[in-house]
């Protein structure tokens, strides 16, 4: 059965396209199973802008947790202003996709959003000007997807999944959800 649905992989273009097999690691095939599904919301607070929250160690926790060895685990913002993405732990490219984000979106900038005086869609009362920080959550996005191999997050070597506050210090709450088996 594993030789059929591996063909149908290739045959399908996974494997095509520039698509790799170091040889050894064969296509995971699980029949017979229920799909688990396994959610929860976290907060966490924010320090700055921008601050980069490594969620490795939390999201790889509820993995191990959940039960699931095979499937993938989703980590999801619920702010437009503060995103999630996977990079390098690296203090000094932090410090390069600080300066890019500013960059691309400056804090100092006119934007539409922050001009309050021509501004009436979705004010409250302690409204900041983060436009800025709306255009960078453009670039980075909202969620990413880990596969689950053997339980575990199936990161590379310096892969670490991030929180990245664009605004300014406060709580986030990150969804994570694994699907499996």
């Amino acid at each position: 059965m594993q030789k059929a649905k591996a063909a149908e992989m290739t045959g399908s273009g996974i494997s095509g396209r520039g698509a790799s097999s170091n040889g050894h690691a064969r296509p995971e095939v699980v029949e017979g199973t229920s799909l688990k599904i396994v959610s929860q919301v976290f907060s966490f607070e924010t320090v700055g802008a921008p601050d980069f929250v490594d969620l490795t160690a939390v999201v790889s926790d509820f993995v191990a947790k959940s039960g699931v060895t095979a499937g993938q685990v989703l980590v999801h913002s619920k702010h437009t202003t503060a995103a999630i993405k996977i990079n390098e732990n690296e203090p000094l490219l932090l410090k390069d996709v600080a300066h890019f984000l500013d960059r691309a979106a400056p804090k100092d900038a006119y934007y539409l959003h922050n001009d309050f005086a021509i501004r009436t869609v979705n004010m409250h009362e302690d409204e900041c000007p983060n436009g800025h920080a709306h255009c960078q959550h453009l670039i980075l996005g909202t969620s990413e997807v880990v596969p689950v191999i053997g339980g575990e997050l199936a990161l590379g070597q310096f892969q670490r999944v991030f929180l990245i506050e664009l605004d300014e210090p406060k709580t986030r709450q990150v969804v994570i959800q694994v699907m499996g088996l």
